[in-house]
């Protein structure tokens, strides 16, 4: 009996480890098919050996199927290298190109197969006159010290047709921070300034991206711009134009009452908040170049007119006018100008710096707008009305 039990356990044991080695149909150890891995492809937005490649291309590279792990792009000559960002499995250029210049796009990384795979892209941009190209000049200049009522000034010298465009790569940043906007004062010509006068002390950088960002009618930006300034001391002056005297204000305390002499009655000074544009130690003044016929009574042509300080692209000044010192004070007899003694001319030109503030009262004649920097004369809701984002965001 013992040895009918073991044959009948043996046999039990058997039935179950074949059981323990099929899966029902009979084939033993399956081994799972594994599908190949893909190997790196590389895909850029231009073509490798294109010429006249539009300036305002942003060169993309993307990878499939594994990881760049290194993108290039320079000029031919190596001398300038263009920045990216890499964002997910593409690399974007954080810089349009330059016209007529040779570029080296290089491409690296390693597939899903574990191979490394490199790419090398050659092409050229489109070439462009300066007919094609607006350049931008900025005021202040580099490293300047300037009044509290200094607008920041871009001067284009050809039209911007497509402003938004452009604003949203014109920035101004400043230590303490200063909320302020720009105004387009032509396709020529756009200003940002302060909601209030600038805190002296402050530091301002202006930072402007332009350089091939289509202005609008075949015209592109020529080229960035970077410049660093300073606002000094506030320097206010008023020019009471009834009462002959002008005071002047640094740092919020009354300075000096100046006796002067303004326009005539056929020749008003303007009212309204002025700003210094110019000074010249010395300046010849001919009536010629405000549109007085050397025939006309009015005319006049002064040589070497001391201490002035321009407020007016029409011709303004506040000037030494030693000929008019006995209605100083007490009668106005210029031609629109404010004159003063030589030695408060001489005082109040070593106190002053562009941008620094003159503000005209009592006279009927307003200062029109554009006639020299006239920025404080528009209201600030006015004045944001003259951004052409409207309040778009300007990194959007």
């Amino acid at each position: 009996m013992r040895t009918v039990g073991r044959l009948v356990t043996s046999l039990m044991l058997a039935v179950l480890v074949l059981s323990g080695c099929t899966d029902g149909g009979g084939v033993k150890n399956p081994v799972k098919a594994v599908a190949p891995k893909d190997p790196l492809t590389i895909e850029t937005n231009v073509d490798n050996g294109a010429s006249s490649v539009p300036v305002d291309t942003l060169v993309t590279v993307d990878g499939f199927d594994g990881q760049l792990s290194d993108v290039s792009l320079a000029t031919q000559d190596g001398k300038t290298k263009v920045p990216g960002d890499v964002r997910g499995v593409r690399w974007t250029a954080q810089q349009f190109l330059e016209p007529g210049t040779s570029y080296v796009l290089t491409a690296a990384g390693t597939g899903d197969d574990g191979k490394k795979v490199t790419s090398t892209t050659r092409f050229t941009t489109k070439a462009l006159s300066l007919d094609e190209q607006t350049y931008p000049a900025v005021a202040p200049l580099q490293g300047e010290t300037v009044g509290v009522g200094m607008p920041v000034i871009v001067s284009f010298d050809l039209p911007v047709k497509d402003r938004a465009a452009f604003e949203k790569r014109m920035k101004v940043t400043a230590q303490p921070a200063t909320v302020g906007g720009w105004y387009w004062l032509s396709d020529n010509t756009a200003h940002w300034r302060p909601k209030s006068y600038w805190k002296p002390g402050t530091k301002v950088s202006v930072d402007l991206a332009l350089n091939s960002v289509p202005a609008g009618d075949g015209i592109y930006g020529q080229q960035d711009q970077r410049v660093d300034f300073t606002v000094g001391r506030s320097v206010v002056s008023i020019v009471d134009t009834k009462r002959h005297r002008m005071t002047v204000k640094i740092d919020g305390k009354a300075r000096r009452t100046i006796p002067v002499s303004t326009g005539d009655a056929s020749h008003r000074s303007r009212n309204g908040t002025k700003l210094v544009m110019e000074k010249h130690e010395s300046i010849d003044m001919d009536a010629a170049t405000t549109g007085v016929d050397s025939d006309d009574p009015n005319y006049y042509n002064l040589k070497g007119v001391k201490y002035a300080l321009r407020v007016t692209n029409s011709g303004e000044f506040l000037h030494a006018a030693p000929w008019s010192a006995a209605s100083q004070g007490n009668a106005n007899v210029s031609h629109g100008c404010v004159g003063m003694s030589t030695a408060n001319a001489g005082w109040l030109f070593s106190q002053s710096k562009r941008g620094d503030v003159v503000r005209y009262v009592g006279s009927p004649r307003r200062l029109e707008p554009a006639n020299g920097w006239t920025d404080w004369n528009v209201s600030w809701s006015d004045w944001l009305e003259g951004s052409a984002l409207q309040g778009e965001d300007p990194a959007a």
